[in-house]
């Protein structure tokens, strides 16, 4: 599987959000099973199966959720995002990001982010030891492996600045793939952006390259911290149906909190529930992946957080002011309630 930073989705085809949710009103995601008992589900991933989505295979293998009366699908993205089915109707919950979700607002759907599945971003920009890149200044003069999103060449200009760096002395190399042990060790750039979760244990410890990596936790004195990646529903669930956010969220939070305390077990249910996966990673991801979950309840967002990325994205232009972010995110159907949330 090839794991990368899904910051790669652009507004314009966010754009077309608005659109299908107009044509898939009245329509309904989810209902009844047949027999009657349970409410049928349908959440759709961001990526393809990997250790950020354990909790909730967790939950599944576990039946937690059918303890809440729901009957839950798990979809895999095609060509339609899981915000625009989320928007259209078609789908009930969906994985997805900030940098996502923020821009579907701004385009007219109502999507609603109601939990984080990760505390803090645990995105870094990772490189070959040789190479000698240890702090943001040291890209001067390197080569960055780049997806050309405008929001990635804000955030990689904002780091080298901060360290006294001249962003403009940073090379945007496009990226050929996504497959960065072949781009480091191929020479086809420097640097690139990658998740500690899966391509940094992948690298490191797997493959046993000797690589040097800058995480983004520790500047966010000069970049945003942000969630990526959340899990999102429509407004009209949230007001048609909480009981069903709810209940999801309930078994998705027992999921996530077993994760954290038993990592083996959500290996595990990852694996069976997509074995075309190479065990020494899963393994190694979800331990690493335990202690980033939540320091306190699962799932909780800060207004800080979601305040501090729209202000980064309105000062860079990627976004137009006014933005509503109190509208675009809830902890009020978590267990335990509201949260911080004004």
């Amino acid at each position: 599987m090839k794991h990368s930073p899904t910051f790669l989705v652009r507004s314009a085809a966010l754009a077309a959000v608005v659109p299908l949710a107009l044509a898939g009103c009245g329509t309904s995601a989810g209902g009844p099973a047949s027999d009657g008992d349970l409410r049928k589900v349908t959440v759709v991933l961001d990526w393809t199966p990997n250790t950020n989505h354990s909790g909730l295979y967790l939950a599944q293998a576990e039946g937690w959720f059918e303890a809440e009366g729901l009957d839950v699908e798990i979809i895999e993205p095609g060509e339609t995002s899981g915000l625009q089915l989320v928007a259209a109707g078609q789908a009930d919950f969906a994985y997805s990001v900030a940098e996502g979700l923020v821009p579907a607002r701004a385009a007219g759907a109502d999507v609603v982010s109601v939990a984080t599945v990760i505390e803090h971003n645990t995105s870094s920009l990772i490189s070959l030891s040789d190479d000698g890149i240890t702090r943001p200044r040291d890209l001067e003069g390197k080569r960055y492996g780049s997806y050309e999103s405008d929001l990635e060449k804000a955030l990689i200009s904002k780091l080298v600045e901060c360290d006294g760096g001249d962003p403009a002395k940073v090379e945007f190399t496009p990226l050929v793939s996504d497959d960065f042990r072949i781009g480091l060790t191929e020479d086809q750039f420097d640097t690139a952006w990658v998740f500690d979760a899966w391509d940094t244990v992948r690298l490191g410890e797997v493959d046993g390259l000797d690589v040097e990596t800058i995480a983004f936790r520790d500047h966010f004195d000069c970049i945003p911290d942000w969630y990526t990646p959340l899990v999102a529903t429509s407004r009209s669930l949230l007001d048609d149906e909480p009981d069903v956010a709810r209940g999801f969220l309930a078994a998705l939070s027992r999921g996530y909190d077993e994760a954290a305390a038993d990592p083996d077990s959500a290996a595990q249910a990852l694996l069976e529930a997509a074995p075309e996966l190479d065990p020494e990673l899963v393994e190694a991801s979800a331990l690493w992946l335990g202690p980033q979950y939540a320091s306190g309840d699962w799932g909780t967002q800060r207004a800080e957080v979601w305040d501090g990325f729209v202000s980064f994205l309105e000062e860079e232009g990627l976004t137009e002011p006014g933005f509503d972010t109190d509208a675009a995110w809830t902890d009020e159907f978590l267990p335990g309630g509201a949260g911080d949330q004004p």
